[in-house]
């Protein structure tokens, strides 16, 4: 790749780093902000599922005005949001404010900078035999940002307090407004009249009328309430095992370190087999793993092991995924159909998140939505096997 090419993949790999490491680490203070506000579990969950719904009906809107207008600015405005709602949280004393600041403002700002923008930059970029790699480093950039952001929030906690610790999260998210200049740009319009050339409009109905983009679509609700669940709930499941938090910090960590790993193993593996095939794998995977650890003893190490593994294909879906809404249907509106991939994955997302706090407050347990993530994984791993990864371009009609 050319020196060009590499910083805008590394540009766009620094900001989901920032983005998705600042976001994941927010988690880390539903203790804190109980304890403040005595809203319960259960509300604040609430304002976190909130954000994982908002997440996903921002990107495919960013992903619109991006292809439509370029990235640099919808990428420095979610900087902006992404600050002021994380650094207005532990000011919050209702749940209708935790719902607007979480759930609205920070996650509005958060899909903004997101990965369907993101990966559209770097799809303009980088050549077609070199996307799948290029995806799988924008994609492990997250992972090392949850990796660093983690413990660094619990250390932060421990010196400054929570509050203090929030607002320095919040503020850190705005070096990415830098970065958003690098990644400046739309896709280039093809001359009018050319072969192929087709609305947005047409585009995204085409999309919608595709049946293997509809299962594509519905495999990603599953990677999103399996995401948002563990992100969400993990801590209070280190809690309720009478592990101290540190234990959730670094299993947050920990999966996000080996989430590189992973993140680049896939962006590899759809080099040199078919997407479909690695995404039912990685969902097997995943219900093996979670199998595995509700049946194993509650210790650290159990944790720590489990983070290890989960690691591996945590995020590892997102680069065949985002392959195969290219490969389906072309790269010039990619992050609008992407987008609207990721707003599965967040209603997904929301379910999870919401979901865990309601059956805990019901149960006194997380079990149930262990086995629902079993049951969503295992349906996932046999919903991309009937996936048609021929192209689907046609020539668009006149409007």
């Amino acid at each position: 790749m050319t020196r060009r090419q590499i910083a805008v993949v590394a540009a766009a790999g620094l900001v989901f780093a920032l983005i998705f490491g600042v976001r994941q680490s927010v988690a880390l203070f539903i203790g804190p902000i109980n304890s403040a506000t005595g809203l319960g579990i259960a509300a604040i969950s609430l304002a976190f599922a909130c954000a994982q719904l908002m997440w996903g009906i921002t990107q495919p809107i960013a992903g619109a005005v991006a292809d439509r207008y370029g990235t640099g600015r919808v990428i420095a405005t979610g900087a902006v949001l992404v600050m002021l709602g994380t650094v207005l949280t532990p000011h919050a004393t209702s749940a209708w404010m935790l719902v607007v600041l979480i759930g609205v403002v920070a996650a509005g700002g958060a899909g903004m900078a997101g990965l369907g923008v993101l990966m559209s930059a770097v799809a303009r970029a980088v050549p077609a035999d070199k996307r799948g790699f290029a995806s799988g480093m924008v994609n492990a950039g997250g992972s090392f940002g949850q990796f660093v952001i983690a413990p660094l929030a619990a250390l932060l906690t421990g010196m400054i307090g929570w509050i203090g610790a929030l607002t320095a999260l919040g503020f850190l998210s705005l070096a990415i407004v830098p970065l958003a200049w690098v990644l400046r740009g739309q896709h280039p319009h093809p001359p009018i009249g050319a072969p192929g050339e087709k609305s947005m409009h047409h585009a995204v109905r085409d999309a919608w009328h595709d049946p293997s983009f509809l299962l594509l679509t519905a495999g990603f609700f599953v990677c999103g309430f399996h995401v948002a669940f563990i992100a969400t709930h993990l801590p209070g499941v280190v809690a309720l095992c009478g592990l101290p938090p540190v234990v959730g910090a670094w299993a947050l960590s920990l999966i996000g370190l080996f989430n590189i790993a992973g993140s680049l193993a896939s962006g590899w593996a759809i080099g040199r087999w078919r997407m479909k095939s690695v995404l039912s794998l990685l969902y097997a995977s995943r219900a093996l793993a979670v199998l595995a650890f509700v049946f194993a003893p509650k210790t650290t190490t159990t944790f720590m092991v489990f983070a290890v593994v989960l690691g591996f294909t945590y995020l590892s879906t997102v680069p065949p995924t985002v392959g195969l809404v290219g490969k389906l249907h072309g790269m010039r509106y990619v992050a609008t159909l992407f987008g609207i991939v990721m707003l599965s994955h967040q209603v997904g997302g929301f379910l999870g998140a919401s979901l865990g706090g309601y059956v805990f407050e019901r149960t006194g347990s997380y079990d149930w939505l262990w086995y629902i993530d079993i049951m969503l994984a295992v349906g996932a791993a046999l919903i991309h096997m009937p996936i048609k990864e021929a192209p689907k371009l046609r020539p668009a009609l006149a409007i």
